[in-house]
């Protein structure tokens, strides 16, 4: 197949006037080199695009490819990482992972959880706050609470901080996060039990979990939560394990129903935290995660799971390219 490569290269956005945090979505080149070097060795051929600004040349002078293989998280609004694959869609190409649909509403966190919710599928109680001054005054949640921004990825916004347990500190907190972030927060009931990031693979009844990695933050953490700093200083501060008891099996079963209900595709990831009771619940769900080969949480998982990388690109086309043929 004659494949495009849509993603947003780190080094061009912080060069743009993003700060590490703004930019902390974006890929590094070696992302790109291991991707596209797996693509070649299953024997396609690649063509690298690059974000949405030149996509948009791509297609207004013609080009056409048999398959997108995209990771673009898009750069403006709350339905950034869905700008690509909806001008896609409009052009017929098909591409890897979630349609703009999906990628628009996992994105938004608040509307992720409502839908997983009204589903029966478990997650904390939350509300999502835009008026700091006013909305939490009036929540109806069981303090401790967590605060994060509503719409971002890579635990951007997410910091020790976020851990709320007195009604006074709430509106603070809030009013911060909104005025750096630019958006609406969520709020959380705090759920203290393990943290899991399940992997998904395939699309609709053929998706699987093919693994659950627990997130076990060591002595030089933040507590609390897997956060920002956390994510970027890993291997000083998390421990990795995969989990197969029963408490990690349940999550399995959750982040399945809620991928495939979300619309999900080809792969991603989910998050979940247990509550005092050791019971797992919702928390988020990417399906865009991130392919670093080395740093991502998805190929970590997988190597723990003894899938090395190149399988994982495999299994995600192999999806693609299977629903693609059968018109979904």
């Amino acid at each position: 197949m004659r494949i495009g490569f849509t993603y947003d290269l780190l080094d061009e956005h912080l060069a743009g006037g993003l700060t590490p945090e703004e930019a902390a979505e974006f890929d590094k080149p070696e992302t790109m080199d291991a991707i596209e070097g797996a693509l070649r060795d299953l024997g396609h051929d690649i063509d690298r695009i690059g974000g949405l600004d030149r996509l948009v040349k791509r297609l207004a002078g013609g080009a056409s490819w048999d398959l997108v293989f995209n990771i673009a998280e898009g750069v403006r609004g709350a339905a950034r990482e869905a700008q690509i694959p909806a001008l896609l869609e409009a052009y017929g190409i098909p591409a890897t992972f979630g349609d703009s649909l999906c990628l628009a509403l996992c994105l938004h966190k608040g509307h992720a959880k409502r839908i997983v919710r009204d589903q029966g599928i478990p997650t904390p109680g939350f509300a999502v706050v835009a008026e700091p001054e006013t909305e939490p005054a009036g929540l109806d949640l069981a303090f401790p609470l967590f605060v994060k921004p509503v719409a971002e990825g890579t635990g951007k916004g997410v910091s020790a901080r976020g851990l709320v347990r007195e009604p006074a500190e709430l509106p603070g907190i809030c009013r911060e996060l909104i005025s750096v972030h630019r958006q609406p927060v969520l709020v959380e009931e705090y759920l203290p039990g393990r943290e899991f990031t399940v992997g998904v693979v395939g699309t609709g009844r053929k998706a699987r979990v093919i693994g659950v990695m627990e997130v076990r933050l060591l002595p030089a953490a933040e507590p609390g939560a897997y956060t920002f700093g956390n994510k970027a200083q890993y291997l000083n501060r998390v421990d990795y394990r995969l989990a197969g008891d029963s408490e990690a099996r349940e999550a399995g079963g959750i982040a399945l129903a809620a991928y495939r209900l979300l619309g999900c595709r080809d792969g991603g990831r989910a998050d979940l935290r247990s509550d005092g009771a050791g019971h797992p619940q919702f928390m988020e769900m990417n399906p865009l995660a991130g392919l670093h080969p080395e740093h991502s949480d998805l190929p970590i998982l997988c190597r723990l799971a003894g899938i090395g990388f190149p399988r994982l690109i495999a299994e995600i086309l192999a999806s693609a390219r299977e629903r693609t043929r059968e018109g979904e």
